[in-house]
């Protein structure tokens, strides 16, 4: 099952290049390898005890239609036990998304950028009845609204496990909701060295209200801060590095704080 699920990973991955060439910009996008000095997702140490992890991705868009999907493989460098005491093998994962986002009133200070999807979260080492999940999604912003270029945004997700016979329901009662909160702003700084353009750093901030999700008490989970940048190499290829601060509020989430830092390369097509 794993060797099947990381053979299809790495074919959709790089035989997309030749794809979007055939296809003479209707579809565009991006892959990317990123390394992850601890894997925290959704205010959850993955892998616990800060083990790094090597993370696999690619993102494609449909021309203008506002369709896309993504696929990412997720996997620890180290072994170990990670979430729940599951062993770091058994917690390698493939997110597969489809998605759509489209804007309204464009034109207007309320101008609202929105998308919607559905993701798959596969253990590909494991049935999917293991710990296999599934999530919808509505992320809502607006990035006209604050004269500053401060723009806010909301994202409610709802999570349950693929299976009804999940052995995740056995352990815990999986399913639930996440509220996030977010705000953003780009920051234009000089450049590191003169001959470049000036650099740009994506500020962000999201609090997190978890109604249940892998076990969680109803209440607010984490606040996650990050910057992050990219170093344009040229021939489309840019440096992607990241710096992430998260204030854990709640143990049954998390019960440190937690810091970490992205090295990614990624190519746009």
């Amino acid at each position: 099952m794993k060797k099947k699920a990381i053979l299809l990973t790495v074919v959709i991955l790089f035989s997309t290049g030749p794809l979007v060439q055939a296809q003479d910009g209707v579809i565009s996008g991006s892959v990317d390898l990123t390394y992850k000095s601890k894997y925290i997702w959704r205010g959850y140490d993955w892998f616990d005890d800060d083990h790094s992890a090597l993370q696999l991705g690619a993102n494609i868009k449909i021309a203008d239609t506002g369709f896309g999907l993504s696929l990412v493989n997720t996997r620890a460098i180290s072994s170990g036990n990670g979430l729940l005491g599951i062993p770091h093998q058994d917690l390698e994962r493939i997110d597969f998304t489809l998605y759509y986002g489209n804007v309204i009133y464009e034109d207007e200070t309320y101008a609202t950028n929105y998308s919607l999807g559905w993701v798959y979260y596969n253990l590909p080492d494991n049935s999917p009845k293991f710990g296999d999940m599934q999530e919808f999604f509505v992320s809502l912003s607006w990035p006209k609204i604050c004269p500053a270029g401060v723009v806010p945004s909301y994202t409610i997700v709802r999570m349950w496990p693929s299976r009804s016979n999940s052995v995740l329901n056995s352990v815990v009662d999986a399913g639930g909701w996440l509220h996030i909160f977010g705000i953003g702003y780009d920051l234009t700084v000089p450049p590191l060295v003169p001959e470049l353009p000036e650099q740009v750093l994506h500020l962000s901030g999201s609090l997190v209200y978890n109604e249940g999700v892998l076990g969680a008490d109803y209440d607010w989970s984490h606040f996650l801060f990050g910057a992050t940048t990219d170093f344009d190499l040229g021939n489309n290829l840019a440096l992607c590095p990241g710096l992430y601060f998260q204030a854990s509020m709640d143990d049954s989430v998390n019960d440190e704080d937690e810091f970490w830092i992205d090295l990614g390369l990624k190519y746009k097509f």
